[in-house]
């Protein structure tokens, strides 16, 4: 993609947020790619808010209070091999070198020349992520910009719900799946049985929704932000995640992912900031 990212996080400063303390962005120079995921990993931390959504009876999460993630594609943060056999250095090639690459450059391309993009000759800034979402999601004539925009987030934030070794969630989230789901087991079994059961394209998600974690799936490019929903963790059931693992067998990979390389850890520090 040919523009630049609007900041760098050069390092992380604390401040109070809802349930715990926040890691704010530090910002500086424009970044490069390899310092994107650690922009993406700062800005993953949510907290709740409210803001009105045009065309929707749901209420958002503010952009600033989401994350500052810049529109480029950010390293994946395993090597290539490290989720094998389920999900194979091949399907990672082409869906993190490709599809979410294409995703970038696509949005790249869409918001040329609007103050979306920003204007580098004069340093103004240009939207970050959750901007260009929350100010797109439910127009009808910017649903292309939206659709990559929240491509490229949902990926962002699918690579970091995976890893390589089996996790366990651990203080106050353990203590909600507990509460809202009656054990982890139940809880993997929800988000299986959500991921599984979205019919076509789509997401599915462990979320906080007002305190209460839910397992819940979306369609095509939608994000549960959008609607007032903290994501925790996400499974990726577009085709191109599995297909050339799987097949047709999407119940099999996602049951694979779900038992043993979701990333707790990453939903843990999510739901402390909820």
């Amino acid at each position: 993609m040919a523009m630049e990212p609007q900041a760098a996080t050069m390092g992380l400063r604390e401040r109070p947020g809802i349930g715990g303390t926040l890691l704010e962005p530090i910002m500086s120079e424009p970044t490069k790619a390899d310092s994107a995921r650690r922009e993406f990993l700062a800005a993953s931390a949510l907290v709740a808010g409210a803001a009105a959504i045009p065309g929707s009876a749901a209420a958002a999460l503010p952009a600033a209070r989401i994350g500052k993630s810049p529109l480029v594609l950010p390293p994946l943060p395993f090597a290539a091999t490290a989720l094998e056999p389920v999900i194979s250095a091949r399907t990672l090639g082409f869906h993190h070198g490709k599809h979410h690459a294409g995703y970038f450059d696509a949005l790249g391309k869409l918001i040329a020349g609007t103050p979306m993009a920003g204007a580098e000759a004069t340093s103004v800034a240009g939207q970050t992520l959750e901007e260009i979402i929350l100010a797109t999601v439910g127009d009808a004539a910017k649903t292309k910009i939206f659709n990559n925009a929240a491509q490229c987030w949902n990926h962002n934030f699918y690579w970091n719900s995976l890893s390589p070794a089996a996790q366990a969630p651990s203080g106050a989230l353990a203590t909600a799946i507990t509460r809202d789901f009656g054990s982890l087991d139940a809880a993997k079994a929800a988000l299986a049985k959500a991921s599984i059961d979205q019919f076509g394209t789509g997401w599915g998600w462990l979320v906080s929704d007002g305190g209460k974690l839910k397992a819940i799936s979306t369609g095509d490019a939608e994000v549960p932000f959008a609607r007032g929903q903290i994501p925790l963790l996400t499974v990726d059931v577009w085709e191109h995640a599995y297909y050339l693992d799987y097949q047709n067998l999407r119940a099999d990979h996602v049951n694979a992912i779900v038992a043993g390389h979701l990333n707790w850890d990453f939903a843990t520090k999510n739901f402390a900031v909820s």
